[in-house]
């Protein structure tokens, strides 16, 4: 009994010698983009600490990518978009619009500072609100009843379920994106029902590769992955960017980017910007048309510390456009007002 004892003892010892130090984080669910408390290994807080992704070097704050063989990163983007068009006899009508593209990334090999890995395309939603009635299209939902929306749920369906090789390295930058004839080939088919006409099915699988091919992609990945400039920035510091609002160049959308905090496993940045108010006007004889537009966008985006990899973005814009015509005496105008919600890895819509 004595040695029974003993031994029980040693046990009793060797577990409680065993217990490791845990130490409490908050971070941000990739899963729900929300941002919750756990515990961890202390020691892995420590590997963290260390050679994080997103890292703080003499100031400085840099973000690269360290991502494991055989997990998947999510990154799924949701649109809403809620429009109100008033006209000159102050009726309203409002119509909103929402988009769902689920996609994941899943790392297959790792070759020196090159991430190999599939680009899986999961599912795709969308719908539109307005006078009471809601239209839905949803992959993960059967065909659709209104022949109307028969062809966008095929087209939608043959796209998702398709999975694309994709090749970046630690700093973001995407190398390669390949795989896309195969999926052309499933849009063909599946149009082949609906469309009868050759001509008209290469005219609806040209004008997909319009938006679906590597260049859009790359950019895509490349606006919403890595966001923190190669050069790195001081927290506090704030970076600008533009680009194209229309095919002529001549309007620009700027972003207005600040690292606002870094540590306890999130690195998080606000977004600021958008189009200054332009009003054009084009008299003819004793009439005279006006246009003016405006947008404005706020809202933040969050890293994963460890990883760099995006964990929630949620991007409020605002476009407001006002058409007037007037003889002087008498004028009349139309207002159209957008708010948009464009979100990643969303927690709730």
């Amino acid at each position: 009994m004595k040695n029974i004892a003993a031994l029980a003892l040693i046990s009793s010892i060797a577990l409680v010698s065993c217990k490791k130090e845990t130490a409490k984080i908050t971070k941000v669910d990739p899963k729900t983009g929300k941002t919750v408390t756990v515990e961890v290994p202390a020691d892995s807080v420590a590997k963290v600490a260390e050679n994080p992704a997103i890292k703080d070097s003499a100031g400085i704050v840099t973000q690269s990518f360290k991502l494991e063989k055989g997990k998947t990163y999510p990154l799924t983007t949701y649109q809403r978009d809620v429009k109100t068009m008033t006209d000159p006899q102050g009726k309203s009508i409002t119509a909103t619009t929402e988009s769902t593209d689920e996609m994941n990334f899943t790392v297959n090999d790792i070759k020196g500072n090159v991430y190999e890995m599939t680009l899986n395309l999961v599912s795709k939603r969308s719908s539109q609100s307005a006078q009471g009635k809601t239209v839905v299209v949803d992959t993960k939902l059967p065909l659709p009843k209104e022949d109307d929306l028969k062809m966008i749920w095929n087209i939608n369906k043959a796209l998702t379920s398709n999975k694309l090789d994709m090749k970046m390295d630690t700093k973001g930058n995407v190398i390669s994106i390949t795989g896309f004839d195969a999926v052309y080939t499933k849009v063909t088919k599946a149009l082949t029902p609906l469309i009868k006409e050759a001509n008209e099915r290469a005219s609806v699988v040209a004008s997909l590769k319009q938006s679906f091919n590597e260049k859009v992609l790359k950019d895509q990945f490349t606006k919403n992955l890595a966001v923190i400039p190669k050069k790195g920035v001081k927290i506090g510091e704030k970076w600008t960017t533009s680009e194209n609002a229309d095919p002529s160049g001549n309007i620009k959308v700027t972003s207005n980017y600040v690292l606002k905090r870094l540590g306890n496993g999130t690195a998080e940045i606000t977004v600021s910007g958008g189009i200054p108010k332009k009003t054009e006007k084009k008299a003819q004889g004793p009439i005279t048309h006006s246009l003016s537009s405006e947008l404005v966008q706020n809202g933040t985006i969050k890293f994963d510390e460890s990883t760099g990899w995006i964990t929630n973005q949620n991007i409020n814009v605002k476009t407001t456009q006002i058409e007037s015509i007037t003889d002087g005496k008498q004028s009349q105008s139309m207002t159209s007002v957008s708010n948009s919600s464009v979100m990643v890895n969303p927690s709730a819509k």
